[in-house]
């Protein structure tokens, strides 16, 4: 329990009003030598100032003499106080800066409120991560890594993890690859990074709709980019210029939804032959697609025009930090170069359990369980709309993990702001609109519906259908 005691009015010089509370563990002495120090770190002891002398200290607040001698001979050696013959015990000039205000410590900034509803694109449900199973990966890869595995790691990757992935994008996403050809990265961020601008130069062409934060990270290298318009067939790649690169989302464009058609795939694989380019696939959620097999890869058109990149930030979590690039061959070397002799990026023992989480068939069947779980969100969402909002056209709900919402024109705003306020978070759609894209820009929502555990879903749903304007 704290004790307090407080001095009477001291005339040493001055009055000197000194108010010490004596608390916590450790006796008398190291509790006066706590509240000294802070008595001086606080400014209520400024630097000069005579302390009383033990006798009267020791008398006002019922401790012995020795108490009061040993605090301050510990806070003189510790340079908090200095003694000197005939002139007493004194606050040290160097306690703190003279004229200097006391330090008040700073408030934390206040954090922001969380969403009660979280209808945000771009991340799966964290929930539904398959623990049991990534634990029993982990635990057997740890116990076959060799020895070696615990070293320097190569920067194209573990070849245990190469091995699997190229067996699997080539089963699962008709990728044609070898090993030799994959490079393991943190995911598609960290794979613009390593091309950019080192192994390829702008300008770069990019669908008129994407992610901001991949255009920023490419302005940053010094990379021009080039929206191409859009439309149901997806991008308008006879619309390539000079570009000698491009990047796509072939199997489910980000975010309008669907697929690249089969006559533009062809078309701009014949543009890259033209012109000596290359094609950037961006394969971010390839393996959900609800309504009939997934759509191969555009790589498997054309293995040497096509850098294939896919990631399991949508399949597993984003946590993990495990990417892949599948390279031309003539790339290879430039990108290992890049970087670096040594893998400082993905961890690998997460590339080695990952490995292992793929050859027994878990990813499989986690992929599998997870395409039914948000088919049935996305009927859900398709259902509580046609009930209560019919007027709000669905659009890309034949693969990935969200859906946009066409809105009446003039609305995104207003209704962006209303879910705000209902505390529901959700993106409008002119947020991925690149900034120099020249085509209409139609007013819409961007609703992630794999984001919500299974329990809150239905309230989200709830709370989206009552920020919809009405019809």
């Amino acid at each position: 329990m704290a004790e307090s005691w407080v001095n009477s009015a001291q005339r040493i010089g001055a009055d000197l009003h000194l108010e010490l509370e004596l608390s916590g563990s450790g006796g008398r002495r190291a509790a006066l030598i706590r509240a000294l120090r802070e008595a001086v770190r606080g400014g209520r002891l400024a630097p000069g100032t005579r302390l009383p002398p033990y006798r009267s200290l020791a008398a006002d607040l019922g401790v012995a003499r020795n108490t009061v001698a040993d605090a301050y001979a510990e806070l003189v050696a510790e340079g908090w106080l200095t003694a000197r013959q005939g002139s007493g015990t004194r606050v040290a000039e160097r306690a703190a800066l003279p004229g200097a205000p006391a330090r008040v410590p700073k408030k934390a900034p206040p954090r922001a409120r969380r969403p009660r509803h979280n209808l945000r694109q771009g991340t799966p449900d964290a929930s539904s991560f398959p623990r049991a199973a990534w634990l029993a990966s982990y635990r057997r890869a740890l116990q076959q890594a060799p020895n070696e595995a615990f070293g320097p790691g190569d920067p194209a990757g573990r070849v245990e993890l190469r091995e699997a992935l190229a067996e699997y994008v080539a089963r699962a996403r008709g990728v044609r690859t070898e090993p030799g050809r994959i490079v393991i990265c943190s995911g598609f961020a960290h794979a613009l990074r390593l091309l950019f601008p080192h192994v390829l130069r702008g300008p770069l062409a990019v669908e008129s709709y994407g992610l901001g934060f991949h255009r920023e990270l490419l302005s940053a290298a010094s990379v021009r980019t080039v929206p191409l318009p859009l439309d149901e067939g997806g991008a308008q790649v006879g619309e390539l210029g000079r570009e000698r690169a491009v990047l796509l989302t072939p199997a489910h464009q980000f975010p309008t939804g669907g697929p690249l058609h089969p006559e533009r795939r062809a078309a701009v694989i014949d543009w890259a032959r033209a012109r000596g380019g290359v094609i950037l696939e961006d394969d971010y959620d390839g393996e959900f697609r609800y309504d009939r097999k997934p759509v191969g890869a555009l790589q498997g058109l054309d293995p040497e025009r096509v850098i294939h990149i896919g990631s399991v930030s949508k399949s597993l979590s984003p946590a993990l930090r495990l990417g892949w690039m599948v390279l031309p061959e003539r790339y290879v070397d430039a990108v290992l170069a890049v970087k670096g002799e040594r893998e400082a990026w993905a961890s690998v023992l997460d590339q080695l359990a990952l490995a292992d989480f793929i050859v027994s068939g878990a990813y499989d069947r986690h992929v599998r369980r997870m395409r039914q779980r948000y088919r049935g969100r996305r009927d859900r969402l398709v259902a509580a709309l046609a009930a209560r909002a019919p007027h709000i056209e669905v659009t890309g709900i034949a693969a990935g993990l969200h859906a946009v919402l066409r809105l009446p024109p003039g609305t995104e705003q207003s209704t962006v702001k209303a879910a705000v306020w209902q505390g529901l978070a959700l993106d409008g759609l002119a947020e991925f609109r690149h900034p120099e894209a020249m085509t209409a820009a139609p007013d819409g929502l961007v609703v992630g519906y794999a984001t919500p555990a299974e329990h809150a879903y239905g309230a989200a749903l709830d709370a989206l259908c009552g920020v919809l304007p009405p019809g």
